[in-house]
Formats: structure tokens, C-alpha cells, sequence
């Protein structure tokens, strides 16, 4: 059982509103309830998973959400700083916006998985197949997390997968191609497909238990 749960609606407020003086104050509250893992990964996971189903629904704007993202890092960041033991960061894994230049989705997950007390590279946005061949190689990442906004890029993707085809990094796709088309993923030869931050850490864990 959640033992957030009577705090998450008000957070999610407060996030919204960026009313840092209530973020603090709800935040403060949760400390006293559980250790700092369990804040990040109950409180602060489901908030954010909240704002992003609505900014995917037009319910919010992309201001509100990188805001929500951007605070909630700050405070993941004082309660499990990178170094954190409480952290997993072993294999090496990142995330990155691939071809395209939209990052809002990327922003979600990247902040969920910190929250959720793993640690990630943020590779950037807008890369080839090239650059993240490059970056891949360059800092020996494990667990490649790629989204994408437009078929055209999803589609790229498969040229990737081939040229890490018989390495052991796993590429795990998501973004708006995927979700309309659920055997895409397959297609381009990933690893693994999520929706939604819940779906990215689901399979993240289930990756990091069977790697570690």
C-alpha cells in the first residue's frame, strides 16, 4: 500500500503551480514517513507519471511539465545524490532523443527513472545513428533508452539495432510512432517498448536485476 497517497494529490498541485513552498512542505512531510527511496520512488515517481498522462491528454502545458521535472530533480538530488549508495548506476545507462528535437517526453522519463533511484547519462537530443553509436561506445552504456516523436526517426532506428546487433546493450524505444503502432518496436529490432515512465521503469528494473 502507497503510504504517499494522501500526500500525492497536493504534491502534484504544487508541482503544477510550481508553489515551491508547498513542494518543500509536502516533501518535508513524506521524509518523516519513509526513507528517501521510497519518497522518491512513491511520491515522486507518481506524480510525475500523473503530469505526464496529462500532458498526453492536453491537460497541461509543456512549461508546467518540464518545471515539474526540473524540481523534482532538485529534490531527488538533495535525498539521493549521484553518488548515493541507495542509487543504481551499474550498467551504465542513458537516455536520449533520437533524430528528432522534441523533449518532453524524454524529460518525463529521465526525471521518473532518477526519482525512481537510478542514475542515467542524458545523451542529448536531435542524434544520428552515428552520434549515438559514438556516445554508446564512448561511455560503455548498457541500457540505451531512445524516443522519438515522427515515424520517419522510429523507422532509423532499426539501422542502429543492426549495427549493435551481437553486443549486449539493449535498446528500449518509446514516443508517439510506438504507441500508435504496438509491433513497431519489434520491427525496428529493439529490446524492449514503453509507453508510458511506469512502463520505463518496469522494464529498467527488471534490466538492472537481470545485469547486475
Amino acid at each position: 500500500m502507497n503510504k504517499f497517497r494522501f500526500l500525492i494529490d497536493g504534491f502534484e498541485r504544487a508541482l503544477l503551480t510550481v508553489d515551491r513552498s508547498a513542494v518543500d512542505e509536502i516533501f518535508a512531510k513524506s521524509i518523516e514517513l519513509g526513507s528517501s527511496i521510497q519518497v522518491a520512488g512513491e511520491l515522486v515517481t507518481q506524480a510525475l507519471e500523473r503530469i505526464g498522462n496529462a500532458w498526453e491528454s492536453g491537460n497541461v502545458s509543456l512549461s508546467q511539465v518540464y518545471m515539474a521535472g526540473i524540481i523534482c530533480e532538485e529534490l531527488i538530488d538533495k535525498i539521493l545524490p549521484p553518488m548515493s549508495s541507495e542509487r543504481k548506476g551499474k550498467p551504465t545507462m542513458a537516455i536520449a532523443v533520437f533524430e528528432d528535437f522534441h523533449i518532453l517526453g524524454k524529460r518525463i522519463i529521465y526525471s521518473s527513472l532518477r526519482a525512481g533511484g537510478f542514475e542515467l547519462l542524458d545523451l542529448g537530443n536531435g542524434l544520428t545513428t552515428e552520434d549515438v553509436i559514438k556516445k554508446v561506445e564512448e561511455n560503455n552504456v548498457k541500457i540505451l533508452l531512445l524516443s522519438v516523436l515522427m515515424l520517419p526517426s522510429a523507422l532509423k532506428i532499426k539501422k542502429l539495432t543492426e549495427h549493435l546487433a551481437g553486443t549486449d546493450v539493449k535498446v528500449i524505444v518509446g514516443g508517439a510512432p510506438f504507441r500508435i503502432d504496438s509491433e513497431l518496436w519489434i520491427e525496428v529490432g529493439a529490446y524492449a517498448m514503453g509507453k508510458n515512465s511506469a512502463d520505463a521503469l518496469e522494464i529498467v528494473t527488471k534490466l538492472m536485476g537481470e545485469t547486475v
